[in-house]
């Protein structure tokens, strides 16, 4: 997607080796497959919140297959084997930005579906099965991918309507509010809510059992929350990207910024290669079936 203009000053854009692009591209695809393949095999992890994480890691695998693919694309290019001005050439590059608008929109929705998850899950315990059922889960997850379609398909379109750029800016300032609203509230109501749970009339082993349940649920909230930060460090450049392309389009201070363009890109590719890694740390199940199928691989190599 084109998002830069002429510089108008002493700043040069700073370059980032394409290898560096492919290494993080194949990395974080790995990665997220191999996430996406656990949840899909485990039966321990077909649940709501996993099934959200899935669908995140699937978005990711979805910008890193195709910022590969984009990178590839650039190196052939190089070399004269493919013009980079050629009408497929153009046509194939909409579609690589529709899917990385896509994977973004998709990213962030299922953010926002984790928050709502979390908090149900910390706030309406004792319901949390008969509101966040699989068939429930699977609709939404049918109106984000639907949804995010649709949006990166009008995005790309459009995009050099500056109304498309502000909705996707808004979009993303509008989404990052209402999931650190969430997460805030959850942190600081969760003590009150605990004390309601311990004061319902109940065996020891009833409270005990709602304390192991709050305790699971305020975990999965502090990872999900960790995953969020990360995006946020990972994203935010590149949006501040737009908004000055937008505010001060010709301004030398501002290009100066924009100079650094590919930097921003490397570290919207590494969010895809980071999530997977705090998935890892923070679940045991999730690093469980990672090992299982790393050596059950291995002894088939081996065989």
């Amino acid at each position: 997607m084109s998002t830069t203009t002429v510089n108008q000053t002493d700043c040069p854009d700073v370059k980032v080796p394409v290898p560096l692009f492919f290494t993080i591209g194949v990395v974080s695809l790995a990665e997220n497959l191999l996430v996406v393949v656990s949840v899909i095999l485990n039966r321990n992890l077909h649940s709501p919140m996993f099934c959200f994480i899935c669908s995140l890691a699937a978005f990711n695998t979805m910008a890193s297959l195709t910022k590969t693919w984009e990178t590839l694309m650039i190196v052939f290019a190089n070399v004269g084997q493919l013009e980079k001005k050629g009408s497929s050439e153009m046509k194939l590059d909409d579609v690589m930005d529709s899917l990385l608008c896509m994977s973004f929109v998709g990213s962030i929705s299922s953010f926002l579906a984790i928050a709502v998850d979390r908090y149900i899950t910390i706030f309406h315990a004792l319901r949390y099965h008969n509101i966040m059922t699989m068939r429930r889960t699977k609709a939404i997850l049918g109106v984000i991918w639907i949804t995010c379609g649709v949006s990166a398909v009008l995005m790309v379109g459009f995009f050099q309507s500056k109304f498309i750029m502000i909705c996707f800016v808004a979009f993303f300032v509008v989404s990052l509010a209402i999931i650190c609203f969430l997460y805030f509230y959850m942190f600081m109501m969760a003590r009150i809510h605990a004390g309601k749970i311990a004061a319902l009339p109940s065996s020891s082993g009833g409270k005990f059992g709602r304390q192991r349940w709050r305790g699971s649920s305020m975990r999965g909230a502090l990872t999900l929350t960790i995953l969020f930060g990360a995006f946020v460090v990972c994203w935010t450049p590149f949006f501040l990207h737009l908004i000055l392309i937008m505010v001060c389009p010709m301004n030398p201070y501002c290009e100066c910024y924009r100079s650094l363009f590919e930097l921003h890109m490397v570290l919207m590719m590494s969010h895809a290669a980071i999530d997977p890694a705090i998935y890892a740390f923070r679940s045991a199940e999730l690093r469980h079936t990672f090992r299982k199928m790393l050596l059950s691989s291995d002894c088939k190599q081996r065989s």
